[in-house]
């Protein structure tokens, strides 16, 4: 769980060459593309990268989630075509040098309605809570409470339906959990995801994801080149 200083420069880069794939794709974030075609040209782009390392394909299948089918945390692509108001979740990751980059951003077509932007507001207030509290010395439920307990008290608890992170190297889903029984405390120089989120059945979701480098006083954010506002 805690990675080498070789380890953790790979990740660097793969959190680097996710982030460039991601800056690649906003000018296709638009109505009319579908869910499979922008995941299509996000395997493209990656496959295109250079100066970051060895390309080894995709950390994981992208999930790409457009209105209603934003409300499963991992929905599978189909083809639905966006439409404005759209709210669209993009989790997306690759590997570089054998080491995996992940991180997700929600965006919206058009101006937020009111629950929208309370929804939103909500997912972002909590994974900021979750990047500034997470360091060495604090449990995963605790890091997990601190992102749960915001959510919970704008009153979509229910609506939280997976753990707030996990750990990241060679797999994309490694040790620690960071969920509401974690009991690993967290050490310098582990390697996290913060990705709190709000699903609502048959009205959309929300999903803000960010890899994270622990440090005996706090964190440094990876993946932090993609902007965290709404288009």
């Amino acid at each position: 769980m805690i990675k080498t200083t070789d380890e953790i420069a790979a990740l660097r880069r793969a959190a680097k060459a996710g982030t460039a794939v991601f800056e690649q794709t906003l000018p296709l974030i638009r109505a009319g593309t579908t869910e499979r075609f922008l995941a299509a040209r996000m395997e493209v782009f990656a496959e295109a990268l250079e100066g970051y390392g060895t390309y080894g394909g995709l950390s994981f299948l992208p999930i790409i989630a457009s209105g209603p089918n934003g409300a499963e945390p991992h929905a599978e692509l189909s083809d639905r075509a966006f439409e404005p108001g759209d709210f669209i979740t993009i989790d997306f990751g690759v590997v570089i040098d054998g080491y995996c980059s992940d991180m997700t951003r929600t965006f919206l077509l058009g101006e937020p309605t009111e629950k929208q932007r309370e929804v939103y507001d909500s997912v972002l207030r909590a994974q900021e809570a979750g990047l500034a509290a997470a360091k060495a010395g604090i449990k995963c439920r605790d890091l997990d409470r601190v992102c749960r307990s915001l959510i919970e008290k704008d009153g979509y608890g229910d609506y939280f339906i997976h753990t707030t992170g996990h750990g990241i190297g060679t797999e994309v889903h490694e040790d620690p959990r960071i969920g509401k029984e974690g009991e690993t405390m967290l050490e310098a120089d582990m390697v996290i995801t913060i990705e709190p989120g709000i699903y609502l059945k048959d009205w959309g979701g929300v999903r803000i994801e960010d890899t994270v480098i622990l440090t005996e006083d706090g964190c440094e954010v990876i993946t932090a080149g993609i902007p965290k506002s709404l288009l």
